[in-house]
């Protein structure tokens, strides 16, 4: 080859070298942002160095093309071969960049095989054609391996990440759940703690003598109010089960906030005069899509916590436009809440000033009950606090349409349900027993068991004496040797031959149980049961159950 030509070759090929090395530091000095929103852009750049880088070693094959030295003529032919496929691995990552290489590296050379004249070259031509077809194939196979090696690197650090999440996540609500517990077994013992003493001292007094009726009364009413802090503790524990279970069913309709507003400031009133508080409320006649039950719920909390941490000053509840819905918020002058404890607030059992544990300044569940409540509905709560100025707390709420109310007439007050016979099933005998005491107390007839089959035994011997019509079922739900109330209420309709009202009663607040005993369509009271709740239930069963017959 003329010495000019092969020098200004080599110094093409060594320009187009520190080209590709400008542009490899650029790329890789430029933000990773611009990097990853242009990635096309840099890879055809690259590319098209590629082409002629491959168009270079393409070209020299061209003017190497010397048919009377065969052997320089093989040894050109292995050159660019064994160039073209070496650069599968390092240019199938970008196909065009492979494709475009292979085409300016070996076309030159076919193109002189075709047009010179003899066997040989027929023969190097059919060669370089089948590399052509062999290395875009092995390309297309690197790319796909390359490609799918990335996919499985970006899919193990993805659910590297993700199990150091779920890791973190269980780790702080093991931690939580140990909090949570110490607190709940501290505030239940409490109750049961001042119960026992109570009943103690009510022995006490029988074994001195007879018991006076006003200490009969002071005794009950104090073991009343013990039962009652207790009642609320659990109720509140219920709450947020059920809410964590998601059993709880939204009810959301469109709710005019006017009538709502007006209904907490008659029920705060009293309590504001009793503090010495101002207490105001800015009326409104927005409407909201919300579930109304739900909705007053967390307002009840926010507005009784402005009140407990108010020392003096005023409370106030009002709404605010914003951006298309509604802002419930709740004003007060109170003590306030330091930045740091802003959102431990809304975990369970976390009362700032309430170090002692004091029910009387309540459980510290229920902004927790708030939140999860908030959460299912979908409304944002939002806190904005100084310490020693008092705090803001507010829901934001989607706006809906005006509906316009129809009158009704004074709904008729419902009949007292006559009484009626109750089987009862539970395989604890004392509250069996208990159980069975209160109902005929009500007056109410009783068949009581252990099981199924034995309340059933005692419901057929007092039918012998005379009708003993069944009209409700009460069953605790963990029986003796497994079984669980819902199938012994199936033994029970078995027996009767006919569905009936049922309640079941049950101490576990397992979201699983709750699921289940949600899904048999069954009433459900939690443990501790007062007679008043029991009451109300039972006569709802009734009533309903009498009105699906009269239809």
């Amino acid at each position: 080859m003329p010495s000019d030509l092969l020098e200004g070759w080599i110094a093409a090929l060594y320009a187009l070298t520190m080209a590709r090395i400008i542009l490899d530091r650029c790329y890789r000095r430029s933000p990773q942002a611009e990097r990853n929103a242009n990635w096309r852009r840099w890879a055809w750049r690259f590319a098209v160095l590629s082409w002629s880088s491959s168009a270079l070693w393409g070209m020299l094959a061209a003017f190497a093309f010397l048919p009377e030295q065969p052997h320089a003529l093989a040894f050109v032919c292995i050159v660019v071969t064994g160039l073209a496929c070496g650069a599968v691995p390092s240019l199938s990552a970008f196909p065009p960049a492979y494709a475009g290489s292979l085409l300016g590296m070996l076309l030159p050379f076919a193109f002189r095989c075709f047009m010179g004249e003899g066997a040989i070259y027929d023969i190097y031509l059919v060669f370089t054609l089948c590399l052509v077809g062999v290395n875009l194939y092995y390309s297309r196979v690197t790319y796909r391996s390359i490609a799918e090696t990335v996919r499985l690197r970006f899919e193990n650090l993805a659910l590297i990440g993700s199990l150091q999440e779920e890791r973190d996540r269980a780790q702080s609500a093991d931690r939580a759940k140990s909090r949570f517990l110490a607190a709940a077994s501290h505030d239940l013992r409490q109750p049961i703690h001042a119960l026992s003493l109570f009943i103690s001292t009510l022995a006490a007094l029988g074994r001195n003598g007879n018991v006076t009726a006003a200490d009969a009364r002071d005794l009950a009413g104090r073991a009343r109010s013990v039962i009652g802090n207790l009642s609320g503790l659990l109720d509140a524990l219920l709450d947020i089960s059920k809410l964590d279970a998601g059993v709880v069913t939204v009810a959301r309709e469109p709710l005019a906030l006017g009538r709502l507003l007006t209904d907490l400031r008659e029920e705060f009133t009293g309590l504001a005069k009793g503090q010495g508080l101002e207490w105001q409320v800015v009326m409104t006649d927005v409407w909201v899509h919300t579930d109304p039950m739900m909705l007053k719920r967390i307002l009840d909390n926010l507005v009784s916590n402005a009140f407990r941490y108010t020392r003096s000053g005023r409370v106030l509840l009002g709404c605010r436009r914003c951006n298309g819905a509604i802002e419930i918020q709740v004003w007060d002058t109170g003590i306030g809440i330091p930045l740091e404890d802003q959102k431990t607030i809304f975990e369970e059992f976390v009362q700032l000033q309430n170090p002692a544990r004091d029910r009387a300044q309540g459980l510290g569940l229920g902004l927790a009950i708030v939140q999860r409540m908030a959460d299912l509905l979908g409304h944002p709560i939002r806190v904005r606090s100084v310490e020693g100025r008092g705090s803001m707390f507010s829901v934001l709420l989607p706006m809906a349409a005006p509906v316009p109310l129809q009158g009704r007439g004074d709904p008729a007050k419902p009949a007292t349900p006559r009484l009626g016979g109750i089987l009862v099933i539970d395989d604890e005998r004392d509250a069996l027993d208990a159980l069975s005491l209160l109902l005929k107390t009500l007056g109410y007839s009783v068949y009581p068991g252990r099981s199924a089959a034995e309340a059933c035994r005692n419901h057929t011997k007092a039918a012998r004496r005379g009708p003993t019509p069944i009209d409700l079922v009460i069953s605790d739900y963990r029986l003796a040797g497994g079984r669980t109330g819902l199938e012994a209420i199936g033994e029970v309709v078995t027996y009767l031959g006919r569905p009936v009202p049922v309640i079941v009663l049950s101490g576990d607040t397992s979201p699983a149980r709750l699921r289940e005993v949600g899904t048999s369509g069954h009433h459900l009271l939690h443990k501790p049961v007062d007679a008043e709740h029991l009451q109300e239930a039972i006569d709802a069963l009734l009533s309903e159950a009498r009105k699906t017959a009269a239809e």
